[in-house]
């Protein structure tokens, strides 16, 4: 019974059904639900910082449950979006309430669309990456794919890595050069992956063109089939999805830098360059994304079986908490600078 904690990760599109069905205020029951309900839940209940032993890890790598969770989510971001549209575009509702369905399917696409695309492509199965990536296409995000597998797991906790926030960097800030690097990066990897086989620039195997051409197609589709309003809907909730996903990636490796070593190379990536939080509705929700630190230190890792590790730099709440911390720059340099090693900052 214990392996279907993961469930929980489905209240926030239970929540947000029940958001668009009602309607009225109730369209602001998801992002008062992940933001406030979630971070007070956290506080109550205690951090968890257990380890699997080998045998255990070993038992929940044979279960496919832990996949089958995953790809569920599949059909459920995908129902979620389309009746979003299908509510904005055929019922008469107040601008609020157009707001508040944004705001609630975007969060969504950033917890079980962006998020679980990143577990799911971390995997060597071509049919889980293939689910991985279109779970980024709702939010606009395909390219993501390529820069964090190849760009991102090279550099980060460097100066060079777009997705790492500087010490003394907002959120705010953070969100413009993260996006536009990240951006401009993936193409570089991908023009870099092309030359090294042997490809061109125009070509089937460039993978780049065909995200363009399915987000614009899947926007296209949004207004053929919902209009103007639909497509509003679909594109503005995109970019909460991903705006959620620039605010995991800021409190993941703020201010965490690692150190150059004699011969000017950055030593490699250990367990001290992530963020690590063992607070448990946070990792139940976000499938253990906050045990961030053993991700870094061995991605192939399924989500189930990551460790926490007692050199890994702690936060002192949850994910979802610090999350709307970091929304307040001066509160979120208060309770983290002083975190920060201070070899480190740079």
């Amino acid at each position: 019974m214990k392996d279907l904690k993961y469930l929980a990760a489905f209240s926030i599109p239970i929540v947000a059904l029940i958001s668009l069905y009602f309607k009225g205020p109730l369209v602001y029951l998801t992002p008062v639900y992940a933001f406030v309900i979630i971070p007070v839940l956290e506080l109550i209940f205690p951090v968890d910082t257990y380890n699997l032993n080998s045998e255990e890890a070993d038992s929940k790598l044979k279960r496919k449950l832990f996949d089958w969770l995953l790809y569920l989510n599949l059909p459920v971001v995908y129902s979620l979006v389309f009746y979003g549209a299908y509510v904005v575009s055929s019922t008469a509702i107040e601008t609020y309430e157009l707001i508040g369905i944004i705001l609630s399917v975007g969060i969504v696409l950033g917890v079980n669309g962006i998020n679980v695309a990143h577990e799911l492509g971390h995997r060597q199965a071509t049919n889980e990456r293939f689910i991985g990536k279109a779970l980024l296409l709702p939010s606009q995000y395909m390219h993501f794919y390529i820069e964090h597998n190849f760009g991102h797991h090279l550099h980060a906790a460097t100066p060079e890595d777009p997705a790492t926030a500087r010490y003394n960097q907002t959120v705010y800030s953070f969100w413009v050069t993260s996006i536009v690097r990240q951006y401009l990066s993936a193409w570089r990897i991908q023009r870099t992956i092309l030359k090294n086989n042997d490809q061109k620039f125009i070509s089937v195997k460039n993978d780049m063109l065909w995200y363009i051409v399915f987000q614009a197609g899947y926007l296209v589709v949004m207004f053929y089939v919902f209009g103007a309003l639909g497509l509003l809907f679909a594109f503005t909730a995109a970019v909460v999805g991903f705006l959620l996903l620039e605010t995991v990636n800021y409190i993941e490796h703020y201010g965490l830098m690692r150190l150059k070593t004699k011969s000017g190379r950055y030593e490699r990536v250990k367990e001290i360059h992530s963020w690590n939080s063992n607070h448990m509705i946070g990792r139940i929700v976000l499938y253990e994304l906050t045990r961030h630190s053993d991700h870094h230190f061995k991605s192939s890792k399924k989500y189930q079986i990551l460790d926490c590790h007692d050199e890994s730099p702690q936060m002192p709440y949850g994910y979802p908490t610090s999350m709307v911390l970091a929304m307040l720059p001066p509160l979120w340099f208060k309770i983290m600078n002083k975190r920060v090693p201070k070899e480190m900052i740079v």
